[in-house]
């Protein structure tokens, strides 16, 4: 999905936008504008908060979750979108409760990764966690794994977790997805 060819409209007259070239701070540069008032869709990236929750009171275990909306078997971290006048850290104390009932203890940043594909810039923490798990409706089941069972996928979230388990000494473990080569050396 590209967010630039869905937004078809200036927001301000209706007209339709067009891959216009004008000059900016760095040169040239096309992005859908509106011929008419003159009005940019600039298409900048998405924060999105993501978490490994380490379950403190199941032995450190690591929470992963299923989207009801996603097909197959597949767990990830939870993430979400932060709310206006929220701090990061709030933001994802909060989608941690809000997706799973679990009350953060601590978290600390474990690094901001791009995720082109998806236009929007991941900022992950790890999060330990409390409490008894009851996820919300967008989340089908959960599963805890130790540490050294988990496997990372060469994309966004993904790095995330490699980083943090590196961190903690383990070496990561990748999942293939087609079409995706694992990640590159550091």
């Amino acid at each position: 999905m590209n967010a630039a060819a869905d937004f078809r409209y200036c927001p301000r007259c209706t007209t339709e936008l067009a891959a216009i070239v004008q000059d900016e701070d760095g040169g040239p540069k096309t992005r859908q504008r509106c011929p008419a008032c003159g009005w940019t869709h600039w298409n900048n990236p998405t924060p999105v908060l993501a978490a490994v929750i380490e379950k403190a009171d199941e032995g450190g275990q690591i929470l992963l979750a299923r989207n009801a909306a996603w097909p197959g078997r597949v767990f990830a971290l939870i993430t979400g979108f932060m709310e206006a006048g929220e701090t990061p850290v709030e933001g994802i104390a909060r989608e941690v409760q809000e997706e799973t009932a679990l009350q953060a203890e601590s978290v600390s940043l474990i690094g901001v990764y791009d995720f082109q594909r998806m236009n929007q810039v991941i900022i992950a923490y790890h999060v330990v966690a409390r409490g008894e798990v009851r996820l919300s409706p967008e989340l089908a089941e959960y599963r805890l794994y130790a540490p050294e069972d988990v496997r990372c996928w060469p994309a966004g979230t993904g790095y995330a977790l490699a980083d943090w388990l590196t961190a903690r000494g383990y070496t990561p473990q990748w999942r293939e997805l087609p079409g995706r080569p694992p990640r590159p050396a550091d």
